[in-house]
């Protein structure tokens, strides 16, 4: 029912189709055979973060996409000789990764030549984020995300990267004391005892789950002064050139982003609408330069998405 609603809002209704897990259950507008032939005839199909297992079913499909949205871990497997990411990645004709700076001098993510790497970034469908009203009253600077991760870390030349957002955000808890504007996270992922720590920093907060439906999320984000955030170490310290398809969203809605640094400055503008930082006192810069001419970053950032990241500029530059 989620599926057939917003589907139907972005104008697709008569083409999703969605296949049970497991099963040969088919949903939406074909039935099992009819997504076999759209396998058959399909010129390519993206794996979205790797999340589709390939199976004898897709490997008529042409052009088979591999798109990774989170860049150094499976690059890392490959480096240390690991058999299953390598088959995985073998099944694919395509690879693209979001760790922009891949290749790049400066970035310490490992590539073997084992698979050529694509450098891209994540889409973002202008229309769909509109010109809207402006921020809700009592509106602050937000993010959304998981606060904890214990399984993905990765370890390259001695080094523990680790994947969990909550070791880079302590980094910059006593920020709402001294910020120009308030903050807020939309946060899951966090215990009872960890979200009273980090309201005690004067964080603002909200439960992410009251925001799973993609009209909701927008709104929360068009509500929003604009968004503040730490990364995952590992693709901090790695100068992946990872931009999070979250603050493109924020950037498309006309709400200007101030991010941890991963080197994206390299390929995006700085400065307007968009901003990075390494420390607290970088960090309350970007804010004090947002709050004092909220009007020109926000249109800043809004040309930012529109110029960078719009879905079709960025897509067609894949395909």
């Amino acid at each position: 029912a989620l599926l057939a609603r917003f589907m139907d809002e972005i104008g697709l209704g008569e083409r999703w189709a969605f296949r049970l897990p497991g099963t040969e259950t088919v949903i939406g507008a074909l039935d099992a055979a009819g997504l076999k032939r759209l396998y058959a005839d399909a010129d390519a199909a993206i794996n979205l973060c790797g999340a589709q297992e390939i199976g004898e079913r897709h490997l008529g499909i042409k052009n088979r996409i591999y798109l990774q949205t989170d860049p150094v871990g499976m690059q890392i497997q490959v480096a240390h000789g690991d058999r299953k990411a390598i088959a995985t990645l073998r099944q694919h004709d395509w690879h693209f990764t979001y760790g922009a700076k891949l290749g790049d001098p400066d970035c310490r993510i490992p590539v073997n030549g084992l698979f050529d790497w694509h450098p891209t970034v994540p889409p973002v469908c202008i229309d769909f984020w509109g010109e809207g009203a402006g921020p809700s009253p009592g509106a602050r600077l937000s993010t959304i995300l998981n606060w904890k991760h214990d399984d993905r870390d990765v370890e390259w030349n001695g080094e523990v990267w680790h994947w969990s957002k909550d070791r880079e955000f302590r980094r910059f808890f006593d920020v709402p004391a001294r910020s120009a504007l308030p903050l807020e996270l939309c946060i899951g992922g966090a215990t009872p005892d960890e979200l009273a720590e980090i309201a005690s920093h004067g964080w603002g907060l909200k439960r992410s789950t009251d925001y799973m439906d993609p009209i909701a999320y927008r709104d929360y984000i068009i509500g929003s002064l604009g968004e503040f955030s730490a990364a995952k170490e590992l693709v901090v310290v790695s100068r992946s050139g990872w931009i999070s398809d979250r603050t493109v969203c924020y950037l498309a809605a006309g709400r200007p982003a101030s991010v941890q640094d991963t080197g994206i400055g390299s390929f995006l503008p700085l400065g307007e609408g968009l901003f990075t930082f390494n420390s607290n006192e970088e960090a309350l810069a970007a804010i004090d330069a947002v709050a004092g001419d909220y009007a020109r970053h926000a249109r800043a950032a809004r040309e930012i998405a529109r110029e960078y990241l719009d879905g079709g500029r960025v897509m067609g530059a894949v395909m």
